[in-house]
């Protein structure tokens, strides 16, 4: 028996009770990315306690590129996608939010740019997408605003919108990345500091059609405050040394 050879683009999904939303973007990733790149899709449920793990099993059924990890407990966002990344067979990993909001047909275009760049810079390239059209109330969007105006400020990354879910980047560029949680509203930051480049492309962004949201103002503020001063310690404490010989 042979062993299917691995995609080369992994699309990592992290969920906590977002039942609803499965299938419908399933289906979208499925209608975007299909006979334009070889790939898999990995869900991450994240300690769901509605109907998702039931929808992921059915989802399996009718998705044959769909893989399923589920964490026995909640472990957070960041938690979730690396654990997806851990689990991808994908050279490339694509990161979405579970919630609908980020648009998968926007993935051919990122990849796309990535395969443009100089093959040099390939290996330590993320591509983030910039939600330039927000979708959300007045008063998150005007929060997200004010964290990526401190957090450029402060980090210098040069990103305009470090919190988008909609990401693109190798699999050994991720796993070279501190882990922490929360670590994914500063992968810029994070990408730069290994030594990497980073480069923005406008994506749409979409309301949320179903489910509720697992993340509020206030509930995200004070803990980004705190990784925000530990991701500063990190990037003044960066050391990216340059190999002149190996034998």
């Amino acid at each position: 028996m042979t062993t299917p050879a691995a995609p080369e683009l992994s699309v990592v999904v992290p969920v906590k009770n977002e039942a609803e939303n499965i299938l419908p973007l399933l289906d979208e990733i499925h209608a975007a990315l299909q006979g334009k790149v070889e790939f898999e899709v990995v869900y991450v449920d994240d300690g769901s306690d509605d109907a998702t793990p039931a929808v992921l099993a059915q989802a399996r059924a009718l998705h044959p590129r769909l893989r399923v990890v589920r964490h026995r407990a909640g472990c957070g966002q960041s938690q979730a996608v690396a654990t997806g990344v851990r689990y991808a067979t994908g050279a490339l990993i694509a990161t979405l939010d579970g919630d609908g909001q980020n648009d998968p047909a926007d993935l051919p275009a990122m990849l796309a740019r990535w395969h443009a760049a100089p093959q040099e810079t390939r290996p330590r390239l993320m591509i983030t997408g910039w939600r330039a059209a927000r979708r959300d109330n007045g008063l998150r969007k005007l929060s997200s605003k004010v964290a990526n105006g401190v957090r450029s400020r402060l980090l210098n990354d040069g990103i305009p919108d470090s919190g988008s879910g909609i990401k693109l980047l190798p699999r050994a560029l991720f796993l070279d990345l501190p882990r922490f949680d929360h670590m994914h509203r500063f992968m810029a930051a994070l990408v730069i500091r290994a030594g990497g480049a980073v480069e923005t492309a406008r994506v749409n962004h979409r309301p949320r059609q179903r489910g509720t949201s697992k993340y509020g103002v206030w509930n995200r503020l004070w803990v980004g405050i705190v990784d925000l001063l530990g991701v500063m310690w990190l990037m003044r404490r960066a050391r990216n040394p340059v190999v002149e010989n190996r034998e």
